[in-house]
């Protein structure tokens, strides 16, 4: 059984962070919460279908590729940083945490499409009225989990935070794939939700300080079954680092 998301008005996006800690929005409402639309991120999607193999997974799995690139927005203007490895404490990530892991960059033709920049800046201005006005240090990861040799797993290191201030997770597509649940819990108390994104450009928002989130493993439905996503992070204190 797939559970909708739990779509809220755009107009709910500010208080429904505050009061509980996660917020989804649909591909239609990305307009009145980023000030970008579905259609301005669309032309981005192709981009997914170039990404090299993530040659650190500890499980020995073939299933993940991905790209990772870094952006400080600041006084409303955004700059991509120079290249650096990505990095988590073990007490974030036990499983892939204390390495630093370097993989190949964004292509340069997806971060100069226009509506990448506004998505960022629109981020950026939802983690600077949930945590007041600041610099924002973000790191972008595309990922594709693909099920060709059977089983993908999104998420690895199991239900987890990321060490920053707020998460945003776009699906971009599935395909030929069941599984796939996003699951999204109080760090400090008993609940949770858990819904399946299927429509591209539906956004999860996560207050990385008050939540933690998990995405169950995938199975091919068809032939090449995979699952695409953006992942989002914004930081106040600077890029993780060693």
């Amino acid at each position: 059984m797939m559970f909708k998301p739990p779509y809220l008005a755009a107009d709910r996006l500010d208080a429904q962070l505050r009061d509980v800690g996660h917020a989804v929005l649909a591909p239609s409402s990305l307009v009145q919460g980023l000030s970008c639309s579905a259609a301005e991120l669309a032309p981005l999607q192709p981009f997914w279908n170039d990404l090299p193999a993530d040659a650190y997974l500890k499980d020995g799995g073939r299933y993940r590729f991905r790209r990772h690139s870094c952006f400080v927005a600041q006084d409303g203007g955004l700059t991509q940083a120079p290249h650096r490895a990505h990095w988590q404490p073990l007490d974030y990530n036990a499983l892939h945490g204390g390495i630093q892991r370097w993989f190949e960059p964004m292509a340069p033709q997806a971060v100069a499409q226009p509506g990448w920049t506004q998505m960022l800046l629109g981020l950026a201005g939802v983690a600077s009225r949930l945590k007041g006005e600041r610099p924002w240090f973000i790191e972008a990861h595309q990922f594709r989990i693909d099920t060709t040799d059977g089983i993908g797993r999104p998420t690895p290191e199991g239900a987890h935070r990321d060490g920053v201030d707020l998460v945003a997770v776009f699906l971009v597509g599935r395909q030929h794939i069941k599984g796939g649940e996003s699951r999204v819990f109080e760090a400090q108390g008993p609940n949770g939700q858990r819904f399946t994104m299927s429509e591209p450009w539906t956004l999860l928002l996560l207050d990385d300080e008050r939540v933690i989130h998990e995405t169950t493993p995938i199975q091919p439905d068809g032939e090449h079954g995979h699952r695409d996503t953006l992942v989002v992070t914004l930081r106040a204190e600077g890029f993780q680092g060693p």
